[in-house]
């Protein structure tokens, strides 16, 4: 596997990824929150953040989105669960960054169980969203 960075060709299979693995782990949205979150996802969170694209033979299955030491995003494709990509995906950075820091819903059990896996600590609760939704956020940093 390798992990590189995002080029702007990525954007329409990366939002493809966050597509598929929100609909495989995020029961809690609906519909319309799904076709909400897209555009801004694509147009607003992919170009803002910097994006690392973990690929095996040219083809993207996950990427992470950060903010400085901050994961902003972490997805990887549902058929690709459970195969570490994720977990490389983390370390990668945490080589690069030190300890990272992330918001996870809490309402995806096997994201928080992933993120806690990984060496994440909770440090505190939102009850709203970034975008004021009431999707309750868990603040998770990794020891230093």
């Amino acid at each position: 596997m390798n992990i590189r960075p995002r080029i702007a060709a990525d954007n329409a299979v990366l939002v493809a990824i966050w597509e598929d693995a929100v609909r495989a782990t995020h029961d809690f949205l609906s519909e319309d929150d799904i076709q909400f979150f897209r555009p801004l996802v694509r147009d607003n969170y992919l170009p803002a953040l910097e994006v690392l694209v973990a690929e095996e033979h040219g083809t993207p299955l996950g990427f992470i989105g950060l903010d400085g030491q901050k994961v902003e995003m972490l997805f990887v494709g549902a058929s690709q669960h459970g195969k570490g990509i994720g977990k490389a995906l983390i370390e990668h950075v945490g080589r690069l960054r030190g300890p990272l820091e992330v918001d996870v819903n809490e309402q995806n059990p096997g994201g928080v169980a992933f993120y806690l896996k990984c060496g994440f600590k909770q440090i505190g609760r939102s009850d709203l969203d970034s975008q004021g939704k009431p999707f309750p956020l868990l603040h998770l940093s990794q020891a230093s």
